[in-house]
């Protein structure tokens, strides 16, 4: 298998799913879907490379679950595969969507098997149903499903796609410019998923682990004379803010980052960089939304979150329970499962010497379980 290349095309936005992660990041028993389908794939052959085709957000969050090769996706099909076949070097590529995530071994066989120089082999069902184009019937016997994977020349796959049509499959591009079209065998099995009933049909994934994932966070700031006050998105009485880059809300700070740690994700300077003008003079609450949003496009659910508030001054325990509200809204839980808790330094150190304010955070995440739709 050292002359094929492996591309995985995963960078639509999956609008027809309807349901909070995109479905590439449904995750199966503690992987989510995108790299289940890769790694499957790779227990089948021995790719040359595996090339996983994203959106920019997602290469993001992939980068830090693996080393296949991430590319960025484009505005179509097209010119997603486009971009990853830059980076192909072998003769040939199986192309395949992470969608049609149920593979089987029998198919890809026949696939690969099938493979031929300016040529493009295509798995196909027959069609069992009677088919009507304008009112009118079609002969069933000459009209095939297509499936993927497809297997291509890849120089020849290339000179297709310079073309300024677009293409619904590799195939047709392929024929477009008199390059050979081969049929083989497909499966039933290889459902592609598209809405939440397709999920029904796919007896190869398994319910995500319930297991808690557990993240830290830690922020600091200095006070800074004349700014106002902002913890936890509530407004302090105080003479004196935070010294930092966005509006310096310290705890909301030290919530992204333990957000961000228990899904794996780095920490908040990798998302909102204290060197970049977008963030400058930045509502952290703003942040904390896209931070969730982020992760429920992930297939996270936050569980609960506690956040400790080490501060001399000012004397925060009449704002706590408003701290504590304002929280649960932002990141849609309950009250009840944020908790916020504040203490002096006891007068030692640089936050006894009324310097400024530490915040420590801990949040619980669990995989959104889309067993239960």
């Amino acid at each position: 298998m050292g002359d094929i290349t492996l591309i995985l095309l995963g960078a639509g936005s999956a609008s027809r799913f309807a349901l909070p992660p995109k479905k590439q990041w449904l995750w199966i028993d503690n992987r989510p879907l995108w790299l289940k389908v890769a790694d499957d794939f790779q227990k089948l052959y021995e790719f040359k490379e595996t090339i996983i085709v994203a959106s920019r957000d997602d290469i993001m969050a992939m980068s830090n679950f693996t080393e296949y090769t991430l590319v960025e996706g484009g505005t179509s099909r097209q010119a997603s595969l486009t971009n990853a076949l830059k980076d192909v070097k072998t003769a040939f590529v199986l192309v395949s969507d992470i969608a049609r995530c149920c593979l089987d071994k029998e198919m890809i066989e026949r696939v690969v098997l099938a493979k031929k120089n300016k040529s493009c082999v295509v798995p196909t069902l027959k069609v069992v149903d009677t088919l009507y184009l304008k009112g009118s019937p079609v002969n069933r016997e000459e009209a095939k499903i297509i499936q993927t994977p497809q297997l291509s020349c890849t120089q020849t796959l290339k000179s297709a796609l310079e073309s300024k049509r677009e293409f619904t499959d590799d195939s047709s591009a392929v024929a477009s410019i008199g390059g050979e079209v081969i049929f083989v065998d497909g499966s039933p099995k290889a459902h592609k998923l598209t809405t939440v009933e397709d999920l029904s049909k796919m007896s190869c994934l398994k319910p995500p682990s319930r297991c808690a994932l557990t993240g830290f966070g830690i922020d600091i700031h200095p006070f800074e004379e004349g700014k106002q006050m902002v913890l936890c998105g509530v407004e302090i009485d105080s003479p004196f803010g935070f010294k930092a880059h966005s509006d310096g809300d310290v705890a909301i700070h030290a919530l992204i980052d333990a957000l961000l740690g228990a899904a794996g994700l780095g920490d908040i300077g990798e998302f909102y960089p204290d060197t970049s003008n977008d963030y400058k003079g930045a509502d952290s609450k703003e942040l904390l939304l896209d931070t969730v949003k982020r992760l429920k496009d992930l297939g996270y659910v936050i569980g609960n979150v506690d956040l400790a508030i080490i501060a001399q001054t000012p004397k925060l325990l009449s704002y706590k329970k408003e701290m504590r509200f304002r929280l649960a809204k932002l990141i849609n839980l309950t009250p009840n499962l944020v908790n916020i808790k504040a203490t002096t330094a006891e007068k030692l150190g640089w936050i006894g010497r009324k310097e400024g304010v530490a915040v420590e955070a801990v949040a619980t995440l669990y995989y959104y379980d889309w067993t239960q739709q």
